[in-house]
């Protein structure tokens, strides 16, 4: 069972990475980016090239963060220059890094099991830690700043952005990349951690980004002190938790992903639930307002 939840912590980790970076599009900027099944095996496929050229591991992870920010680029230009809409834009990016990720290395799965990875520094808890605190501290500030501010800006009130005479569509580009070369940079840091990349690991992993979000964004519903980022770190593990538990209950590695959607489905219905008791008790609790106001009134 320790075994179990190491490895669940180990990889919720990875996965709070991903988090962060669909939290960029989905709940920042409000674009649905499914070129993310695209981009994660993409930084899968970049570190396995570099690794097995010779260049440093450290490196080569780093390298597969900024081709992530390519495809980024590439559905940020088919969406804000062609006009194509996000979602179809992010379906196009899948489709074209398919082709790119099996041209990289020339077959569809790789293994890594005699190359070195970042994870020879050390305890890979410590050093995914280490790497997903830098981030998460790296964002928030990011988010402090004036590009930051009108980032979120963009995605929360695109005119009021285009009013101040800022041009949203770089916005939506600078988020794009950054959503998606971290989306690669976990893709690269799950490739090292199982030891083999293959054609497939994308798959559905947009589902497991959002269901990470989603459980988030259950934690402290009320409370303003915990970040976004910090909630889809914790939701990520929380996530890969629910599914190691399962796994050790009897549960096929096959029936994961109807098990993912479940969790999605599940946390939603709480979260739709939980808005509409709060509104509900806001609503109530204006008319007991009124009503005492109205009495004071008369009594005066």
């Amino acid at each position: 069972m320790n075994s179990l939840i190491m490895t669940s912590l180990e990889q919720g980790l990875i996965f709070g990475i991903l988090a962060m970076g669909v939290l960029i599009t989905y709940k920042i900027l409000d674009i649905a980016d499914l070129s993310v099944e695209g981009t994660f095996p993409f930084g899968a496929f970049i570190f396995a090239r570099f690794i097995s050229i010779g260049i440093n591991p450290i490196i080569s992870t780093i390298l597969a963060f900024f081709f992530g920010t390519l495809a980024g680029l590439l559905t940020a230009i088919l969406f804000t220059k062609l006009r194509i809409k996000p979602l179809l834009s992010g379906i196009l990016t899948m489709t074209i890094l398919y082709s790119v990720n099996l041209k990289t290395n020339g077959k569809a799965n790789i293994p890594l099991f005699s190359y070195n990875t970042i994870y020879d520094l050390g305890s890979t808890v410590v050093i995914l830690t280490i790497m997903v605190l830098i981030i998460k501290i790296a964002l928030d500030e990011f988010f402090k700043t004036e590009i930051g501010y009108l980032l979120i800006a963009t995605g929360g009130n695109e005119s009021l952005v285009r009013s101040l005479g800022k041009n949203s569509n770089r916005y939506k580009v600078l988020g794009l990349m950054l959503a998606n070369g971290l989306v690669a940079l976990s893709g690269a840091l799950m490739a090292q951690m199982q030891g083999f990349v293959d054609i497939t690991m994308g798959s559905s992993i947009i589902v497991v980004a959002l269901a990470s979000i989603i459980i988030g964004d259950t934690i402290g519903k009320r409370s303003n002190r915990i970040k976004d980022t910090t909630r889809a770190i914790l939701g990520a593990i929380i996530y890969k938790i629910i599914g190691g538990i399962a796994i050790d209950l009897g549960l096929e590695p096959s029936d994961l992903k109807a098990v993912s959607a479940i969790i999605v489905i599940v946390f939603l219905s709480y979260n739709n639930f939980f808005a509409d008791l709060l509104d509900f008790k806001k609503i109530k609790g204006g008319e007991k307002y009124a009503k005492n106001k109205k009495t004071i009134k008369e009594l005066q």
